[in-house]
């Protein structure tokens, strides 16, 4: 008996031994990116110029605003216009949808100062623009309207 139990104490002994020599290290790399990306908060904004008086002699202005947000450390945010619906010549017009009588605007966008700090910070897009006096006057009355695709990109 004595001897048995001398012989599963060694036995035992080796195992526990063994399971000492198997264990090692291992060392895990884990890692990820993060994109630098570009967002509107919104997906429409409208600018309207109103009432187009005829009679009047000043060019008529209007404005939107829109917010985007960009990740944080993205340094270059570029936000740019298509040329609408309506480009003609060198210029975006609104088109009266009767009459097909064309009406040439000018925009411009200009983002605040604010750095990009991801979505929970949005930045404002303010879009400015303008319609001579000159080019609406002798127009046929009616609605006129284009699209514009805005776009931004880190």
């Amino acid at each position: 008996m004595k001897k048995m139990f001398i012989l599963l104490m060694a036995i035992g002994m080796l195992a526990l031994t063994g399971n000492a020599m198997a264990s090692g290290n291992n060392t895990l790399t884990v890692s990820a990116s993060v994109t630098g990306t570009c967002k509107f908060v919104s997906t429409t904004s409208t600018l309207s110029f109103g009432a187009l008086d005829p009679s009047s002699s000043s060019d008529v202005n209007g404005s939107s605003s829109t917010t985007f947000w960009c990740t944080k450390g993205v340094t270059t945010d570029a936000v740019a216009a298509d040329n609408g619906g309506n480009w003609s010549g060198s210029s975006r017009q609104i088109k009266d949808s009767v009459s097909g009588d064309l009406i040439p605007y000018s925009l411009t966008l200009t983002k605040d100062a604010n750095p990009n700090a991801g979505p929970s910070s949005p930045r404002t897009l303010t879009i400015s623009g303008t319609i001579l006096n000159a080019d609406y006057t002798s127009k046929t009355a009616g609605s006129y309207a284009d699209t514009v695709t805005l776009s931004i990109n880190p």
